[in-house]
């Protein structure tokens, strides 16, 4: 147990020290009784903070137990197991990762706790939320004590999901998804649909309202072309990353032309063709 943990001075650790100097001084220049009984008590206190707290800590066992989709600038979790070996419970322990903490209820004896850390990395590539450690001041906060979880949370951040909604995009673009034969029904007119599409007769009648196609919804699949997707390469990856979501949402197939490769949904999937964005 002693080997699991670490232990680290806290700012209590000096003022207890300072404390049992100060009554030591009192004790020895007017031989108080009280002075000797009120050392005797803070300095059994401090001894026995130290082996309370091993106990408290050194009972647990935490891994890593998947975690969310990782985008840049936004909160997703990183899932832990934290398992209690021992018959009695563990208390004010703490779960930290980088910047990140939580503070876990009590882990009951011999029973498992899954706890999660939020994780809110600033740019997208390979990300280590790490070391995570669990830690607990438990039971004076003279100690700090620190088990590190052996295995580290490595994960691939994905960029940004942001820019033009895809059915915007669609809407923008001069191949109609539908023919006068596929004409199905009318819905509300948005402001982003081409005036080709607009349904006359519901002018007519005071009514703004665009066709809607059957085949827009029949879509074999949908092809994005990294170059004429943004501005810069940032904004590029940060839309395609929108429209690959957006599609996998709708269960879409699509291809992104890349520079030097074509990414097709239906052969890498949606992961791989993230992790490729990420690490472009």
């Amino acid at each position: 147990m002693r080997r699991r943990v670490r232990q680290r001075a806290t700012r209590f650790s000096l003022l207890v020290v300072v404390l049992l100097f100060g009554l030591f001084l009192e004790a020895y220049m007017h031989n108080f009784n009280l002075v000797y009984i009120t050392l005797f008590f803070v300095f059994a206190s401090a001894f026995a903070a130290g082996p309370l707290g091993l106990r408290n800590l050194g009972c647990l066992e935490a891994e890593p137990n998947g975690c969310d989709r990782l985008f840049a600038r936004r909160t997703a979790q990183c899932h832990f197991k934290i398992r209690n070996t021992s018959a009695l419970g563990a208390w004010a322990v703490e779960l930290h990762g980088g910047e990140a903490v939580n503070t876990l209820p009590e882990v009951a004896p011999h029973t498992t706790l899954n706890a999660a850390l939020p994780l809110s990395p600033e740019r997208r590539g390979r990300f280590e939320a790490g070391p995570c450690t669990l830690q607990s001041l438990f039971p004076l906060s003279t100690v700090r004590f620190v088990l590190e979880i052996a295995k580290s949370c490595e994960r691939v951040v994905y960029p940004e999901p942001r820019g033009e909604p895809l059915r915007s995009f669609l809407l923008r673009q001069r191949s109609p998804f539908g023919d006068e034969t596929d004409f199905e029904g009318l819905r509300s007119y948005s402001g982003a649909e081409s005036p080709s599409r607009i349904h006359w007769p519901s002018v007519a009648r005071g009514e703004l309202a665009v066709k809607s196609f059957d085949r827009e919804r029949r879509t074999e699949s949908l092809q994005f072309d990294f170059a004429r997707s943004g501005r810069d390469d940032e904004a590029r990856l940060s839309q395609l990353t929108l429209w690959a979501l957006e599609c996998e949402a709708a269960r879409l197939p699509f291809t992104i032309l890349m520079p030097r490769k074509v990414l097709d949904s239906k052969k890498e999937g949606i992961d791989a063709i993230l992790g490729y964005l990420a690490l472009y």
